[in-house]
């Protein structure tokens, strides 16, 4: 019963954090950043939140050190849209996996590509 209540708790946290790291942060060092997952205890005292940033590993860096920075802010406002009795702790992590689903579908390309080399 209560995996399927930090699953809707999480699926809602990951929308409200979506929507104020978009509109509300302020912060110039936050470039393009999705929240792919959030994953939340079954105590709703924690959510791992997954982002995906679009730039180099600096940019990365940045924008990462930018929203931990405005941890407090969105935890706020977040209790203001989602109404718990305890705003989980938030804690930001980068989601790996989109560049390694490309790089495994680059590998894949390159097996079927005819090698020129050989012949």
């Amino acid at each position: 019963m209560s995996k399927i209540r930090a699953g809707r708790v999480g699926e809602q946290i990951k929308k409200e954090l979506s929507r104020l790291i978009q509109g509300e942060l302020k912060d110039p060092r936050v470039g393009f950043v999705t929240v792919t997952g959030v994953d939340v205890t079954n105590d709703l005292s924690q959510a791992k939140v997954y982002l995906s940033v679009f730039g180099d590993d600096e940019q990365k860096n940045a924008s990462l050190k930018a929203i931990e920075k405005a941890n407090g802010f969105l935890r706020t406002e977040l209790g203001k849209a989602i109404r718990l009795r305890h705003t989980p702790e938030l804690i930001f992590k980068f989601d790996e996996s989109v560049a390694y689903g490309s790089r495994i579908e680059k590998l894949l390309g390159d097996i079927g590509k005819p090698d020129e080399s050989k012949e």
